[in-house]
Order: structure tokens, then sequence, then C-alpha cells
């Protein structure tokens, strides 16, 4: 089964490409969707995230606020850096129990995995291919104010806490760009598809 890292910084478009890659025909998984797994309530995720952090992380009805936690890491590079360390291990666990499990049922798929630090973890070094989709930095604000309600500070702050989009697409097997038209990024996204099962077939 090949494997394909999908990366790119916030608010430039991941979520579209994968959902276009899965209507394809790839197995796929949304590293956001894992993140809220291994924190759900009663998991030993949510219990470490606590110790760390504090019960003021929780919602009344126990499960993690997201929102305050965010407020919490964000303001510090050092305590987001805390909470990658903490959740990481938990993350990638989960990742390599669906892909085991996958790679017996369908051997010759191509599974795509979904993560916004694939690269700055060293992560992305676990693929066959890595796919970087990125936009015009403008675009990517506009994005994130209209997304998440923010401010062009609290934004600004937001995207200047990661890898520079520049640095990432210097890892890219493939790029997709995203600031066009939605058409135009499935355009893109066909390409890279066929690329892959050419590759995929190839090697098989």
């Amino acid at each position: 089964m090949m494997k394909v890292g999908l990366t790119g910084s916030i608010a430039v478009g991941k979520s579209f490409v994968l959902d276009v890659l899965r209507e394809l025909g790839a197995r796929t998984i949304d590293a956001d969707a894992i993140a809220r797994e291994v924190v759900a309530p009663g998991t030993q995720g949510l219990e470490a995230v606590v110790n760390e952090f504090g019960k003021d992380t929780l919602k009344p009805d126990g499960s993690l606020d997201r929102s305050k936690l965010g407020q919490i890491v964000f303001a510090d590079e050092a305590r987001r850096q805390k909470l990658n360390s903490i959740l990481h291990p938990f993350i990638i666990k989960r990742q390599d129990e669906l892909l085991r499990q996958w790679n017996e049922e369908t051997p010759n798929a191509i599974a795509v995995i979904d993560a916004a630090l694939m690269i700055e973890s060293g992560g992305y070094k676990r693929f066959d291919k890595l796919i970087v989709v990125h936009c015009r930095p403008e675009i990517q604000l506009q994005r994130l104010m209209k997304r998440e309600g923010m401010s062009q500070p609290e934004a600004e702050r937001r995207i200047e806490s990661q890898m520079p989009q520049a640095e990432k697409i210097k890892y890219a097997d493939f790029l997709i760009e995203t600031s066009g038209e939605f058409e135009t990024t499935r355009t893109q996204v066909e390409s890279v598809w066929q690329q892959l099962q050419l590759a995929n077939s190839s090697s098989s």
C-alpha cells in the first residue's frame, strides 16, 4: 500500500484536497479528526493534557475545551511544543493502527494522511510521497480570519507560529496551489492522483 503524506500551513485548503482525494478513491486519514479522537473523554491523551495544562482546559461536560487550550498554546511557543510532544505519540499510534488494518484489507490502495505539522515533526519521512498544499499569503490570512472569526493580528500570530509556506514547499513531491477557484484546485488534485496511481502500479 502506498502511503502519502498531505500537509500545508493553516487555512490553505488541505481539507478540500483531502475530500477530493477521498472521492477519487484514496483511503484517507484526517489528522485533526485523529487529534480529537485521542483526547476524547476517558482517553489517556485527555488525561495527559489535563495533567499538563490543568482542569481549566475542560468543558463542564468533561470534554476538552479546544478554544481555551488554543489560547494557551498559541500565545506561548514552549507550551505549544509541549502539547505537540504529548499528543504526537498518541496520534502516530492511531494512524499506524489504521494503516496496518488498511494494508491487510486493501494492499494495493493509496492511503493519504493529512497533518499540518508533518514536516516540523519529521513525520513526513514515514511516507512514500509528500503532497504540500499552499496558497497566496493574503488569501491564507483572509481564510483564517473568516473561518475562525479572528482579528487580523490574531490570525497573523497563528500563521507566524508555523513553518513558512515557502519552507514547506521545498519538501514536496507534489504541489497543489489553492489560491484560485475550487475547480482549478480539483484539476490539480486529479492530476496528482493520476501520478500517484501510476507510481503505485509500477511499484506493486
